[in-house]
């Protein structure tokens, strides 16, 4: 397959996507094979929520329609313009994909086919559900993607490069198996947002949906908060309560009041409004329901805080405070230039021997 057919086939997928939105499903018979293929993914949107009980509806939904925006022609083509493609020799990319959030590994499967790769794949037990099938959708628009997609269980054996996501600890073990070949090996990250006190009550309200959109679970949820000296949270409450109905969920609310238990019995200070705690904490990374908070005295010393530490996160956001800010409610809205701990993936398949 030429460069442009794999674009043409995964713009077909992107089209297909489409009919699953927040606002409402819709089957629109002009979509390529969706006679075949549209009540086999309302199953697997229902047995996957099902599957995996941090896996809503609405964030399976909201996650297959980032992609549907996402996978369009004109999408794929400028995002793809500035490398050499159809010089790329097809090898096997061994993929080992996380399970934190819905189709958390679609860009890495993405990838690697559209540079004319073979893709290896090994899944998260939390999230085997859905991209098998929209590989078998691939597959049917593009029947030559057949023997370029594979799915294993086992442990990887031929393979000419390695794209793994995992924990710091399970980082640790992949440099040991995969660091003699070709590799991207993702550790733990989180998102942070620094605040000055003067954020107006729409900024906020956006920042709710950077901290809840997936329960936090993401690499790109804000875990988070810079906040300057003697900082007033009361128009930080107010916004946050727009996102109250998400304590309604058992696996949600059962973390809060574990955690909540946990501190006080710590005898940790918290600040909290019934279904988020706040607490201090020089680390990035919250347990779920929790945000930390730091302190800083100027701006310059938050951003140079957050500088330091640009090995730990994946995304700031802010009101343009730094060179490369994320703005409020946009974490969970990437572009498919905005690579997993800003490595050039692309580049990386189009160089590796």
């Amino acid at each position: 397959m030429v460069l442009n057919d794999r674009i043409l086939a995964f713009s077909e997928l992107g089209k297909f996507l489409s009919q699953f939105k927040d606002s409402g499903y819709e089957k629109i018979t002009t979509v390529s094979h969706t006679d075949d293929f549209y009540d086999g993914m309302l199953q697997k949107i229902e047995s996957t929520k099902h599957y995996n009980g941090w896996f809503t509806e609405e964030n399976i939904v909201f996650s297959l329609s980032q992609w549907a925006d996402l996978l369009t022609e004109e999408n794929l083509t400028q995002w793809l313009a500035p490398y050499q493609l159809e010089e790329v020799a097809p090898k096997t990319v061994g993929v080992i994909m996380a399970g934190n959030i819905p189709l958390v590994g679609f860009h890495d499967f993405l990838s690697v086919l559209i540079c004319g790769h073979k893709v290896l794949i090994k899944q998260s037990s939390d999230d085997n559900q859905l991209l098998p099938y929209l590989a078998s959708y691939l597959i049917a628009i593009a029947p030559e993607f057949e023997s370029y997609i594979q799915f294993t269980t086992d442990t990887f054996t031929a393979f000419d490069a390695i794209i793994a996501t995992g924990s710091n600890n399970t980082a640790r073990y992949f440099e040991h198996y995969f660091g003699h070949k070709p590799h991207i090996i993702r550790k733990s990250r989180n998102s942070v947002a620094i605040l000055t006190g003067e954020e107006t009550k729409e900024q906020l309200i956006a920042l709710g949906e950077d901290v809840f959109r997936y329960y936090g679970l993401g690499c790109r949820s804000v875990s988070k908060l810079m906040l300057p000296e003697g900082y007033d949270f009361t128009n930080f409450f107010e916004a946050m309560y727009t996102y109250n109905a998400i304590i309604q969920g058992a696996k949600y609310a059962n973390n809060y009041d574990y955690n909540k238990a946990v501190y006080l019995m710590s005898s940790f200070k918290l600040l909290e409004n019934g279904f988020l705690l706040l607490k201090e904490d020089e680390s990035y990374s919250s347990p779920i329901a929790t945000l930390f908070y730091e302190t800083y005295t100027t701006i310059e010393t938050a951003v140079q805080k957050v500088s330091a530490d640009a090995d730990k996160i994946q995304c700031v956001v802010s009101d343009h405070l730094t060179t490369d800010s994320v703005y409020f409610g946009k974490t969970q809205y990437p572009s498919l230039v905005d690579y997993a701990d800003g490595r050039d993936i692309i580049q990386f398949l189009t160089k590796f021997e």
